[in-house]
C-alpha cells in the first residue's frame, strides 16, 4: 500500500465538518476551498511512520519523488501534510545513512488501525509561487532565480537528474533533493500547520551551517503569507542551537506585516528566542528598528522602507503630507514619531507583542503591554 492509498483508507467523514470549521475553509477565510479527509495529525504521523520509505524510489536521482509529487499536489489537506512529513523523514534519515539504506525494503507499507486523536492544522487554497521558472539555492548567492533547481551544499552541487559520484556524498545529494522538492512546491504548503510542521526540521536544518539569505528573501518577497511564514518559522532550528540573530533580523522584516497569522508566527519565534535569552529579547524589544536601517548577512547594510518590510516596492509606501505614512497596501495610516523612533514593542502589532512576552513575569509583561518604556528598562533583566 502506498502513502497515498494509506491516507485515503484512513478517511473519517465524521471528522470533516469539524476540521473544515477549525481550519477556516469558508468563503473569504484563509483556508477557503480546502478539502479534508477527516484524519487527525497523530493518525497522519502514524501512517507516515509506516509508509515514508515507500516514497523514495531506488532511482530517485533520475525519477525524483513521484509518490510525494502525487501527495503534495492533492486537494486533500491531510495528504499534503503526509507528503511533507515524509519528506522530513527522508531528509532526517539521509543524514544518518546512505540513500541505499534509506530505500532498503521500502517497497510497501502495511495498513494499520487509525485511531482518531486530536490534532491541529489549517488551510489556504494554493497560489502559484515562484513563477517563471524554478529555484536556485546557492550559498552566498541570490536565492531565487529562474531556471533549474540547484542546491549547493558545503560539499558540492546536486542538480535534478544528477547524483554525486564522490564517496560519502549520496546522503547530502538526497538531502539537497529534499530541499529542492520543498522549495519547488511551496504553492501547496499553504497553511500554518503545513508550514510549521515541515519548514524548520527540513529547511532550518539544511541552512544551519549555510548562508541563510534564502529565509530573508522569503520573508521579504514571499508571494504568499505562507512563504513569508516559512522565512520566520525556519529559524526555530537556529534558536535551538542558541543562534538568535536571524530570528530578530527576520522579525524586523515582518514587524509591520498586516496579517494576523504572521503576527502570531513572529511573536511565537520571539518568545522561543526569549526562552533562550530574555535579556537579548528585551534589548531587541526596547530598541528602535534603527531608522529603517537593517543589517543583512555578510556585514552589508541596506535601507529598508516599511513598504520593503512588507514585500511592497519602495515607491508604494512613503511619507504623505501631515507626517503620516501609508501602511501596507494603503489600508491604514500611522503617525511617524516626530522625535526619536519608537521602540519595537510600541510599534509591533499587539498580538505579536503578546505572544513575544507571554513567558515574562506578570508585572513586567503588563508594563510592556501598557507601553511603560521607562519602567520596563528600569528593572534589571534576568538572563535565561
Amino acid at each position: 500500500m502506498t502513502l497515498y492509498q494509506a491516507m485515503l483508507a484512513a478517511a473519517d467523514p465524521s471528522q470533516v465538518p469539524g476540521l473544515s470549521r477549525f481550519f477556516k475553509t469558508g468563503p473569504g477565510q484563509y483556508g477557503e476551498g480546502d478539502k479534508f479527509l477527516g484524519i487527525k495529525v497523530p493518525v497522519t504521523r502514524e501512517i507516515v511512520r509506516r509508509c515514508w520509505k515507500t516514497t523514495v524510489p531506488h532511482n530517485w536521482q533520475d525519477a525524483g519523488f513521484p509518490e510525494l509529487e502525487k501527495c503534495i499536489t492533492s486537494g486533500y489537506h491531510e495528504v499534503r501534510l503526509a507528503a511533507l512529513l515524509s519528506l522530513v523523514e527522508i531528509f532526517r534519515h539521509a543524514s544518518k545513512a546512505s540513500h541505499r539504506a534509506v530505500t532498503k525494503d521500502g517497497t510497501s507499507c502495511q495498513a494499520g488501525p487509525a485511531s482518531s486523536q486530536s490534532g491541529q492544522g489549517s488551510v489556504q487554497s494554493g497560489q502559484t509561487s515562484f513563477r517563471s521558472g524554478q529555484i536556485s539555492v546557492q550559498s552566498g548567492q541570490t536565492p531565487f532565480r529562474s531556471g533549474q533547481i540547484s542546491v549547493q551544499s558545503g560539499q558540492g552541487y546536486c542538480r535534478p537528474g544528477q547524483a554525486s559520484s564522490q564517496s560519502g556524498q549520496g546522503e547530502e545529494s538526497l538531502r539537497s533533493r529534499c530541499v529542492g522538492f520543498y522549495l519547488e512546491h511551496t504553492a501547496y504548503i499553504n497553511n500554518w500547520d503545513l508550514v510549521d510542521l515541515s519548514c524548520y526540521p527540513l529547511l532550518g536544518e539544511w541552512l544551519l551551517d549555510k548562508d541563510r539569505s534564502l529565509l530573508y528573501e522569503l520573508a521579504r518577497n514571499g508571494r504568499t503569507i505562507w512563504e513569508q511564514r516559512i522565512g520566520i518559522v525556519s529559524t526555530m532550528t537556529f534558536i535551538r542551537h542558541g543562534q538568535l540573530q536571524d530570528t530578530f533580523a527576520i522579525a524586523d522584516i515582518l514587524l509591520h506585516h498586516p496579517h494576523d497569522l504572521i503576527h502570531k508566527a513572529v511573536g511565537w519565534l520571539l518568545r522561543e528566542a526569549g526562552k533562550r535569552d530574555q535579556a537579548a529579547l528585551e534589548a531587541w524589544l526596547q530598541e528602535a528598528p534603527g531608522g529603517a536601517l537593517q543589517k543583512v548577512r555578510g556585514g552589508e547594510r541596506k535601507r529598508v522602507t516599511r513598504g520593503a518590510l512588507n514585500g511592497a516596492p519602495e515607491d508604494v509606501v512613503g511619507k504623505v503630507p501631515g507626517g503620516e505614512r501609508k501602511e501596507t497596501l494603503g489600508e491604514t495610516q500611522k503617525k511617524v514619531p516626530a522625535g526619536a523612533p519608537e521602540p519595537r514593542y510600541r510599534q509591533m502589532p499587539r498580538t505579536m507583542l503578546r505572544y513575544a512576552i507571554e513567558k515574562f513575569p506578570d508585572a513586567r509583561r503588563l508594563r510592556y503591554l501598557k507601553g511603560l518604556s521607562g519602567d520596563c528598562m528600569a528593572e534589571p533583566v534576568s538572563k535565561g
